[in-house]
């Protein structure tokens, strides 16, 4: 009678709750791109939020080279019924192909009509644009991620390479945190990119929970 007690204390007892599932949907920032494979965005922004205290499954969506339309394109099967919360961080191939911001902000406004049409949280991490396509495109590429924002209710994270560029000497920066091509992170530049995006990912679980 004991062990039947037991085992009846065990089925009604507190349920633990399950952990949440975040898509982290991007390019080659995301995905990686010249690390081994603990170093990366992902492995790197897991080990970040448990040693914060979060604990949380973050699957990695990420794929070089990709656009925002690659990212509307596969933004359906990338969520999975198990996912809780999505990050978006996308237009930097966009950006460096030159295309038009009107034709990144409607493929980045499907991708959130999706997240919003599953009641998903979403992070939308931007990119600072350089001036090389002009006053004109920097401020309308820039401009669409608040806009989106704003427009969808979502997080926003301005720069995904805020953590680098804050560092101050860009040639410095070059040197030390990023890789040869000076267009991807290294190992050390990812770190100061989760550090600084890190809280903003808390928030985005902790909405998640709600």
């Amino acid at each position: 009678m004991r062990n039947a007690t037991l085992m009846l204390g065990l089925v009604t007892g507190p349920a633990f709750a399950e952990e949440i599932v975040v898509a982290a949907l991007g390019d080659s920032l995301t995905q990686g791109y010249g690390l081994p494979p603990a170093d990366g965005f992902v492995p790197q922004l897991s080990r970040w939020l448990s040693n914060n205290g979060t604990e949380a499954q973050i699957i990695n969506a990420g794929v070089s080279g990709d656009t925002t339309a690659g990212g509307l394109s596969r933004i359906e099967w990338a969520l999975t019924p198990k996912v809780d919360a999505l990050i978006v961080a996308l237009g930097g191939n966009d950006l460096l192909r030159g295309i038009d911001p009107d034709v990144s902000r409607e493929n980045l406004r499907g991708i959130l009509e999706i997240a919003e049409g599953r009641a998903l949280p979403v992070l939308l991490v931007g990119l600072d644009a350089p001036s090389n396509y002009g006053a004109d495109f920097e401020a309308k590429f820039e401009g669409m991620y608040a806009e989106l924002a704003q427009e969808f209710g979502a997080m926003l994270y301005p720069d995904f390479l805020k953590g680098i560029s804050e560092t101050g000497d860009r040639r410095a920066a070059l040197r030390n945190f990023m890789q040869a091509d000076g267009i991807h992170p290294n190992a050390k530049g990812v770190a100061l990119m989760v550090d600084d995006i890190g809280p903003d990912v808390q928030k985005l679980i902790e909405s998640a929970t709600d």
